[in-house]
């Protein structure tokens, strides 16, 4: 095996990518001054919206049509406001049903008319920012998400008077609710000035209440410790796992509570256990790239398992971004002819980005110059202005309805493990950030072969490896649709898995975990390629989680000898104090 487990940055100043940092000061007074605009956005580049909303309405203005279309729905959206103002039973938008407006206290006069009048004009602007002649798609989908933004912040749902459910709740407790709600809010305040997680955080400490699967840390470099877990079983089958979670969050989404650690699972079923704990990175870590991520992460912990268990095949899972750079890896390798890989498994992760969802949005050569403006000073980019994107996508569930139920309610929405480790954010090294938006994301270079690892190009094509790929439903982060991609781009026997939930809770998905189901099918190297809706009308459904399935998957593809479980490490950790999972980076903040 080709080792790359040395802490040598992999791109010199000579090869920066596009957009990087410059030593000129003209450079430098630019990135000074968009990150001083980026302090007051938060994030979204305003020329990159000028430059959509410029496109949208000088489209607008040119198309006659368009506006008589959209003047006949605003006179007959009047007509069914009268109607509705008359008690004559209103016609449903066609809009997605709104969970916001599902309470029956909201079909009570006047609130039925507030919050259709509501809806009716959430559906005129999405008729106005869509289907406009000769706007490009990406400006047409950042203005109608402009504009969803702020129809939201003015939903009657979302202030005292025009909400039933707080009318009726201040009415109950003769404005206690209110009082509370002040009280959450000017805490949360504090929280957030202070630089303090959110409340009930607490109760989910790793080492103590989460990540609390026994093991140790054997390897550890500037960027990882690799942890391995002990076994429970008297014996184990013979090839190891090697879990790659990304680095966007800490790694223990992959071991939360006891009853729902993917971790423990694994580890109960016979397997030996060995998951990366990436490093939270600060202003010093700002020239590690990309390719730093494959050769102090991924090619690192393979070599460090080879010298615990010598000899044998490793079945690697990654999720999310460390799923991309998994594909990366097993596709240098492949060219290589390593085989060192057993399987690949990839959950939630896309290697194809030409339909990444709506974080797409976010994404065009404005907007990724005014992040790397933004993370220009600090040399990172923050976890909080990641937070605030994906809180973007989903601002109904992640946002005003938390304003509603802790403020306006006065409840506080109860903290669980998921959502702590949710708050529990990390940070991105500059020109790594800036590679994998670049070349990922706007260049999809990895999906066009273009991608070059020590100055060559890698094609997921040469991968052979049996590839067993997860993706979920209502998955905003990483579509279910575009991780099927993989199918077209890899010669390999792949086993697609589409199962509910979303981005993680799709993927924490214990057996007995209620209301759960999934489907899954495999396709052959040699089968004929189909598109993702033929696939799912072909795959069957199975009740339950999937962890079970991925289990007996792994098991066919293990040899059927079982091993003593080998013993932990540790190599290259020389403080043994520290040494015990969950181990040292997961509490960096």
């Amino acid at each position: 095996m080709d080792t790359r487990s040395n802490e040598k940055n992999s791109i010199d100043d000579a090869a920066l990518t596009p957009g990087l940092l410059s030593d000129s000061p003209f450079r430098a007074l630019d990135h000074a001054k968009e990150a001083w605009i980026a302090q007051a956005t938060g994030g979204p580049s305003p020329a990159a919206l000028a430059l959509a909303f410029s496109d949208w309405f000088i489209h607008l203005l040119a198309a006659p049509g368009k506006r008589m279309e959209l003047a006949a729905l605003a006179a007959s959206q009047a007509a069914q406001l009268l109607d509705c103002a008359y008690g004559i039973a209103p016609r449903e938008p066609d809009l997605p049903s709104d969970d916001r407006f599902r309470a029956p206290v909201w079909q009570i006069p006047p609130f039925r008319a507030w919050q259709y009048s509501f809806r009716l004009i959430e559906q005129w602007w999405y008729a106005a920012t869509h289907e406009m002649p000769g706007v490009t798609r990406h400006h047409q989908d950042v203005v109608s998400f402009a504009a969803r933004q702020w129809l939201d912040v003015f939903s009657p749902g979302n202030f005292p008077p025009t909400n039933p459910e707080v009318v009726q709740r201040t009415a109950e407790t003769f404005g206690a609710n209110l009082v509370q709600g002040t009280l959450n809010a000017l805490e949360d305040a504090s929280r957030v000035a202070a630089g303090q997680p959110p409340e009930g955080t607490q109760r989910f400490t790793p080492g103590v209440d989460v990540a609390v699967t026994p093991g140790r840390v054997v390897f550890r470099n500037h960027l990882i410790e690799l942890i391995q877990y002990r076994a429970s079983t008297a014996e184990v089958r013979a090839e190891p796992i090697l879990l790659v979670p990304a680095w966007i969050m800490k790694y223990y989404i992959l071991d939360l509570s006891p009853h729902n650690s993917l971790v423990r699972y694994l580890v109960d079923q016979g397997y030996t256990v060995f998951c990366i704990s990436w490093r939270n990175v600060d202003k010093d870590d700002r020239d590690l790239g990309f390719d730093d991520y494959r050769n102090l992460g991924i090619m690192a912990a393979l070599d460090a398992i080879l010298q615990i268990i010598p000899g044998r095949k490793i079945h690697a899972a990654g999720y999310c971004l460390g799923g991309t750079l998994l594909a990366i890896a097993a596709a240098e390798m492949a060219r290589r002819r390593d085989e060192t890989l057993a399987s690949i498994t990839l959950f939630a992760a896309q290697t194809d980005f030409s339909e990444p969802g709506e974080l797409q949005l976010f994404i065009d050569d404005s907007q990724i110059y005014f992040l790397e403006s933004a993370m220009w000073e600090r040399g990172y980019l923050g976890g909080e202005q990641m937070a605030r994107s994906f809180q973007l996508l989903k601002s109904n569930d992640l946002v005003w309805s938390r304003v509603v139920h802790d403020y306006l309610l006065g409840e506080r929405t109860p903290m669980s493990d998921l959502n702590a480790w949710n708050a529990d954010r990390t940070r991105m090294p500059y020109r790594m950030h800036s590679e994998y938006l670049r070349k990922l994301f706007l260049g999809n270079d990895l999906a066009c072969a273009r991608y070059e690892v020590d100055d060559r190009p890698v094609s997921l094509r040469n991968i052979r490896t049996p590839m067993f790929v997860v993706g979920t439903e209502r998955d905003h982060i990483a579509p279910w649709r575009s991780v099927y991609k993989i199918h077209h781009l890899c010669d390999a026997d792949i086993t697609f898995v589409l199962t509910s939930g979303g981005h993680n809770a799709g993927i924490v998905s214990e057996p007995n975990h209620p209301h759960r189901h999934y489907r899954i099918e495999t396709t052959a190297a040699t089968g004929l390629s189909v598109g993702p809706d033929e696939w799912m009308a072909l795959a069957d459904q199975h009740e339950g989680s999937w962890w079970p399935a991925w289990s007996e998957w792994l098991d066919m593809r293990s040899s059927a000898k079982r091993i003593p479980p080998p013993a932990c490490g540790p190599l290259g950790v020389e403080d043994q104090a520290t040494a015990d999972a969950p181990g040292t980076y997961v509490f960096q903040r």
